[in-house]
């Protein structure tokens, strides 16, 4: 077989003899990476590539009307969070890439995963990078009995393939995508060439037998998906499990879903057992806080269909430099300078002489907007030294111009702002002009940004 040696772009598969600084077809930057083909001999196995041209022929268009629903099954993973960010479970046929940080505890969740699953369905476990030892030692360490469990150690997607003809499992997790490889290819395991093809073998598999797929993918230094971006594409859900090493709490999100939607997010806690469903997470993301302490505000934020509360802390501290420092954490670092602005020309605080912190306890990281007033509080509390009231929340958008704008999903936030305790909210009157919100918690609408400064400095003025 006569090699050759390529570059290939692992944003869009580019190919190109040599090693360019910026893709032609995409535009990225430094996606190029090396990659080794050769020709296929005559007589050589089809490639999944081919394999899958050959099963499916040649088809022919289908008339609208004449096209009948599919019956998508769910099937349940036994763990109500990642059910949740699923979108209610495993859909037969599916292919679910699961991607995080090494040590994240990815493995510790399909090993559980797949205990849970092999009561009523039957299960293969193809490991990469452990041996068979060591997969044992996992599972007595999380009490995994191991009914209907199947452990394969190997790499090969062709031995791999006769595996699962031999089986017949009804679900098939892959740890990793980047250990298998393919003897029709040239490269080495892990590159551009060897994780699209095998990936396209194992998707190919999925849907011709109906068995659903979960792969696990590495990230690379910047944290996404190493391999190519095409790998996206091809599996039907992408999920991100997330969190700080230090810190015992993982979340898990979904980045694409094509049988769910994106914004739900599932919340586990790592123990000595294994990951344990976190399913009250407002009450986890508050514990421990501080009492009538400057600098802190409570938020609530909507992660798909979900209200979550959390906390803000912010600490602005004098400084002796001439360019002040900013750091923020869970927040934003662009939205944070943007507030910081607004805060600045609209009300004259001078935030320009001081250190700017920011942190969210939990390691959460709020996105959208509806953060921006209870960021905002907390940074003027902290300059200020003023606490906000421990019964408070604070919710909306805020403007360039200071504005307070409106937020979806205001009654939920209020109905578990509610259920915690807090027994005053700050919220956008233009959130409250559309409709009537009935709760037991006294609303505070606000329309611009002035009317936090006086609820957070009314009793100064009393005083003199």
């Amino acid at each position: 077989m006569k090699l050759k040696t390529i570059y290939v772009c692992s944003e869009c598969t580019y190919k190109s003899p040599k090693w360019m600084g910026k893709c032609p077809g995409c535009g990225a930057w430094n996606s190029f990476v090396e990659d080794v083909i050769g020709e296929e001999p005559k007589n050589a196995p089809l490639s999944p590539r081919r394999a899958l041209t050959a099963r499916t022929g040649e088809q022919r268009a289908t008339p609208y009307k004449e096209m009948e629903m599919p019956s998508y099954i769910r099937t349940a993973t036994g763990l109500g969070e990642l059910d949740r960010v699923l979108g209610g479970g495993l859909v037969l046929g599916s292919v679910v890439l699961l991607a995080g940080e090494p040590g994240i505890g990815k493995s510790t969740l399909l090993m559980q995963i797949s205990d849970i699953l092999g009561s009523h369905r039957r299960v293969l476990y193809i490991s990469g990078e452990e041996s068979e030892g060591q997969l044992k030692l996992r599972a007595e360490r999380l009490s995994v009995a191991g009914a209907n469990l199947f452990i394969l150690t190997e790499t090969n997607i062709e031995r791999i393939l006769a595996e699962i003809d031999r089986v017949k499992p009804d679900v098939i997790i892959v740890d990793s995508i980047q250990t298998v490889y393919s003897d029709n290819i040239a490269s080495t395991p892990g590159a551009v060439t060897q994780v699209r093809e095998t990936a396209l073998a194992f998707i190919n598999k999925a849907k011709t037998d109906n068995i659903s797929v979960i792969l696990v993918g590495h990230v690379n230094k910047e944290g996404t998906i190493a391999g190519p971006k095409v790998l996206e594409h091809m599996v039907d859900a992408v999920l991100y499990f997330e969190g700080e090493r230090q810190q015992t709490y993982r979340i898990i999100r979904a980045i694409k879903n094509r049988y769910g939607s994106t914004n739900e997010i599932g919340v586990f806690e790592m123990t000595d057992e294994g990951l344990a469903e976190v399913e009250n997470p407002s009450e986890m993301l508050l514990a421990g806080r501080p009492q009538n302490t400057s600098g802190n505000c409570a938020v609530c934020t909507m992660e798909g269909t979900r209200p979550l509360i959390a906390e803000i802390q912010a600490l602005v501290s004098a400084t002796a430099f001439p360019a002040p420092r900013r750091t923020s954490n869970g927040i934003d670092y662009n939205r944070l300078c943007l507030i910081l602005a607004v805060l600045e020309k609209r009300l004259g605080l001078r935030f320009s002489q001081n250190d700017v912190y920011l942190n969210v306890i939990g390691g959460m990281h709020l996105d959208e907007p509806a953060s921006d007033v209870a960021v905002a509080m907390a940074l003027i509390s902290s300059l200020t030294d003023r606490a906000v009231p421990d019964d408070l929340i604070a919710i909306g958008e805020l403007g360039l111009s200071g504005e307070c704008r409106a937020v979806s999903g205001l009654e939920y936030r209020v109905k578990e702002a509610t259920r915690l305790g807090f027994r005053r909210a700050v919220v956008p009157a233009r959130s409250l002009d559309k409709r009537q919100i009935k709760a037991d918690i006294e609303l505070i609408p606000i329309q611009s940004i002035f009317e936090i400064l006086r609820l957070l400095i009314p009793q100064e003025k009393k005083e003199n």
